[in-house]
Formats: structure tokens, C-alpha cells, sequence
């Protein structure tokens, strides 16, 4: 993804990840709105940004990857929330290395996987928020992950950018 690609779909990708976050910590839900919401982004500013084949390529991501997430869900791999959220989020994903973004999908795993589980054994912090399910849930809040892989995806080409300046 361009820098300026990333520039333009960053500020509206941004705030529907954070929601995501803190939606799936506090309920362990991702509400249906985010995921139109996102993919509302992709059809609009994408159109203006992107490249055309790119562009419609994207909704063929976001259709498979919805038909692989429907099919984990069914075997109860992973919440039908994520596998709609990972589906929105795959179109972003269209003109990505595969292997940067799955390092950076294992990456954003792993560490949103150890900070949530160390978080929620601080007194202080869990006080703060004690009516949040993932807390006590013995699953956990794949959204998380999911939302710093996207947001990490969008924000390298400014990392780059800023880095070789």
C-alpha cells in the first residue's frame, strides 16, 4: 500500500478498530456496525484511492475471506464477529506481501494475546473495568488482534516514510 493510500484510509480505519477493541474486550462482541463500517471505508475511499482491479479484487478478498471465516466459525475455530471483522478488514489487504502480513497478524496476536492476560491480573486496571467479560471469559478477544494488525498494516508505509527521511 502507498503512503498516501495509507494517509487516506488510516483516519477512518482507526477509530472503527478502536471500537472493535474495546467492544470485543468489554462484551466479547463485535458489533455488526464496525464491520459495515469498515467495509463502508474500503467501498468509498477505496474507490478514490486505489487502483481499480485493486479495488474490485478487494471484494473478492473480503468475499473469501468471509467464506473461510464462516466455515472456522462453523467448526468453532473462531467468533462469527471475527471472521466478519477479518473480512472487512481483508480488502486493506489486497496489494499486501502475504508474508509481512502474516508476521504482522502473528505478531499483533501474540502480543495483544500477553498483554490482555497480564492486564487483567493488575488490581488497579481491572478495577477500572470490572464489568468487562473478557476479564473473566475464558475465550479471548480476537479483536483485538485483529484491529493492531490492521491499524500496524496501515500505519508502516508513514513508518517507512518517516524512517527514510
Amino acid at each position: 500500500m502507498t503512503l498516501t493510500q495509507a494517509l487516506w484510509f488510516l483516519p477512518f480505519a482507526l477509530p472503527i478498530a478502536i471500537w472493535v477493541s474495546w467492544s470485543d474486550m468489554k462484551f466479547m462482541k463485535i458489533p455488526n456496525k464496525s464491520v459495515i463500517a469498515l467495509a463502508a471505508v474500503w467501498l468509498i475511499v477505496g474507490f478514490f484511492v486505489m487502483e481499480r482491479p485493486d479495488w474490485l479484487w478487494g471484494f473478492a478478498f473480503l468475499a473469501i475471506a468471509l467464506v473461510i471465516g464462516f466455515g472456522a466459525n462453523m467448526i468453532s475455530l473462531i467468533g462469527a464477529g471475527d471472521a466478519k471483522f477479518a473480512a472487512a478488514m481483508a480488502p486493506f489487504f489486497v496489494v499486501a506481501d502475504w508474508r509481512y502480513a502474516l508476521g504482522l497478524f502473528t505478531a499483533c496476536l501474540l502480543a495483544a494475546f500477553v498483554i490482555h492476560r497480564v492486564t487483567r491480573r493488575i488490581p488497579a486496571l481491572k478495577s477500572l473495568t470490572t464489568t468487562w467479560v473478557s476479564w473473566t471469559n475464558k475465550d479471548f478477544p480476537m479483536g483485538l488482534a485483529l484491529s493492531g494488525t490492521l491499524i500496524f498494516y496501515l500505519a508502516t508505509p508513514l513508518w517507512m516514510y518517516v524512517r527514510a527521511s
